[in-house]
């Protein structure tokens, strides 16, 4: 078999490696408060941070209004990812991808202005959505199969990161109801073996929040599709050129409830959001589905103005379809039976089905989260936060390049550590 005829380029369409990053390619939250809920706050955020992030509305009916703050944050994501490729005659094969902790920064500000009793409310804020990937170089996957000669798997090298700028602004029409709004400046870094390569993307955020009553909290937000291309990222066909790829983060819609209660010391939200994968250039191509989300967090003030405890969960539906029964052979002379066309560049099936298995594992479902807010001093809290993503597996079967028999899987689960600073001035 010739190894042309099998195009490396094909390897390089780990075009996602936020695949990795929970709910699809979406951290569940962000800021240690939001992810200790569960990633929940749309309806009432507790910070800077995640009210930017989740509904700009909130900055005018929250917990933050009470004065101008500051939050800064870090998280360390740490996934484990392994791989499996079972060939039958050709091998079994097997690796885990290099243990990496990823640091994601936050940086979230709210304060008030104009001369409405506090009715404007600015923000900003300055926050990785994720920055990871997969990494098996070294290993059995991302060596060649000494059986055809040419590579393995596709995907066996992926690295993304994206950094999101969102200054915002709400008006509180009145003491229950608010707007805002968000402008999206996305800074995206995709790396598929060929280097690092940067683009920006744009796009916008809006949202309001109605209290019906005084201890509830109703809030929905909406995020427009925002699209970015990487040029010169890889040659997908193997043609000698090396060719651009879109990448769009899909449109959003969230709702989220939340209510109060003894004596403002509890609070529980309920959150769902509809992720768009289905149409958003990139994913498509890879034949994701819609994802559902569902988070639910629980606060308690253990001391009055002192400590407070936190708990959450957070499930997503897995949107990567399983293709059973897909056709990977390569015919006489080296030629696919069958190809795939993604963004015009044909890949052949077989390495297009081992990228969305391997290089593209977006699989977790079930996140858990505790977390703990220490109030150091009356102007500076610390917030600290635990989340974990069980382990899920996702296994694909098909025809192999020599025609025989073969199964793709792929186990991933994942941790994160969180910890961040709220200055109030």
């Amino acid at each position: 078999m010739k190894r042309q005829a099998l195009p490396l380029a094909a390897a390089a369409i780990g075009l996602v490696a936020p695949a990795l990053a929970t709910n699809g390619d979406n951290l569940i939250g962000i800021g240690p408060i939001s992810r200790s809920l569960g990633g929940t706050g749309i309806a009432a955020p507790q910070d800077a941070i995640s009210a930017v992030f989740s509904n700009p509305a909130a900055m005018c009916i929250s917990p933050s209004c009470a004065s101008p703050q500051v939050d800064a944050a870090i998280t360390f994501f740490m996934p484990e990812v392994n791989a499996a490729v079972l060939a039958g005659p050709f091998g079994n094969y097997f690796g885990a991808s290099d243990d990496t902790v990823y640091p994601i920064p936050a940086l979230g500000v709210s304060f008030p202005i104009g001369d409405e009793a506090g009715r404007w409310r600015a923000g900003f804020a300055a926050y990785g959505v994720t920055g990871l990937g997969v990494d098996y170089r070294g290993t059995p996957i991302g060596n060649p199969n000494p059986g055809w000669g040419a590579p393995l798997v596709a995907g066996s090298y992926t690295d993304l990161a994206i950094m999101k700028i969102a200054p915002s602004i709400a008006y509180a029409v009145s003491p229950e109801f608010s707007v805002g709004f968000s402008a999206h400046i996305d800074y995206a870094t995709l790396d598929l073996g060929l280097g690092p390569k940067n683009d920006f993307g744009f796009g916008a955020q809006i949202g309001l929040v109605w209290k019906p009553v005084q201890n509830v909290s109703v809030g929905l937000t909406y995020i427009s599709p925002q699209s970015t291309t990487f040029d010169n990222v890889t040659d997908f066909d193997g043609n000698g050129l090396i060719d651009s790829l879109e990448l769009e983060a899909p449109q959003q819609i969230g709702i989220g409830v939340a209510w109060t209660g003894l004596d403002d010391r509890l609070m529980i939200e309920l959150d769902g959001r509809w992720i768009n994968w289905s149409d958003a250039a990139g994913y498509d191509d890879f034949d994701w589905s819609d994802e559902w989300v569902v988070g639910l967090g629980v606060q308690y003030e253990l001391l009055p103005r002192k400590l407070w405890i936190r708990g959450g969960y957070n499930f997503g539906t897995n949107p990567v379809k399983k293709h059973n029964g897909f056709n990977g052979a390569f015919l006489p002379g080296g030629i696919p039976a069958q190809v795939v066309n993604v963004q015009g560049k044909n890949i052949p099936r077989y390495y297009y089905e081992t990228f969305r298995t391997i290089g593209f594992p977006a699989i977790v479902r079930h996140h858990l989260t505790i977390g703990v807010g220490w109030q150091i001093r009356p102007d500076l809290v610390l917030n600290v936060a635990y989340m974990h993503a069980f382990e899920e597996s996702f296994s694909q079967t098909g025809a192999g390049p020599a025609g025989v028999p073969i199964t793709l899987r792929s186990d991933l689960s994942e941790d994160s550590v969180d910890m961040g600073l709220t200055w109030r001035y």
